[in-house]
């Protein structure tokens, strides 16, 4: 298994790294165009800011890279939001993998509840054999001020203010809101149906 994990300025890599040492996989981080096409597998985290990870994967030519990968790619928090057709964080043109919009959380005044939304949250209404032996409504860890909204290519919710996309997929381009690498073992779980699954 060639597995490739995308390097650029908002990869959150090492803790990616990590979780698939734990489940027995190896993989090669780089940006190098040609390694990333012959991947059998590639996955493209993401912390951090939208408009300036475009801007770093343009400047690459990684944008292209990316949208043009026919094996299956899992973007994972930002690196599912770059594969949206748009961000409202700084106004940000997306690659257009997913037709869905990126937003950020409003709660309402009368709520409690914070901006970030970080810890722990249920997922469910779960699609496609990336979540294979995974049950519904179970807790993966998030970490995001930003959301994409339920559209055609949502294949998990979670709610938080409101319903939204915890994972997307569009034929060979998968994405999770949460993070697998942090999210014990159902996110083991989803790290090894990438692999092995789809």
């Amino acid at each position: 298994m060639n597995l490739i994990i995308v390097k650029y300025n908002a990869g959150n890599i090492q803790s990616v790294l990590y979780a698939l040492e734990r489940i027995g996989v190896q993989a090669i981080v780089t940006d190098d165009h040609d390694a990333i096409k012959s991947a059998d597998k590639v996955i493209f985290p993401g912390v951090g800011e939208a408009s300036s990870a475009m801007r770093y994967l343009q400047e690459r030519g990684l944008d292209k890279v990316l949208i043009n990968l026919t094996q299956p790619v899992l973007g994972i928090c930002l690196g599912m939001q770059l594969m949206c057709k748009y961000s409202e964080e700084n106004n940000t043109p997306c690659l257009g993998i997913f037709d869905e919009v990126v937003s950020k959380f409003s709660p309402p005044a009368e709520e409690s509840l914070k901006v970030p939304q970080i810890g722990w949250n249920n997922i469910y209404d779960l699609k496609t054999a990336l979540f294979s032996n995974v049950p519904g409504n179970s807790y993966c860890y998030f970490v995001h001020s930003y959301y994409a909204s339920i559209g055609l290519h949502t294949v998990a919710t979670t709610d938080y203010i409101q319903p939204y996309s915890a994972a997307l997929h569009r034929n060979n381009f998968y994405g999770v809101q949460f993070h697998p690498e942090k999210s014990a073992a159902v996110g083991e779980q989803i790290l090894k149906n990438f692999i092995l699954n789809v």
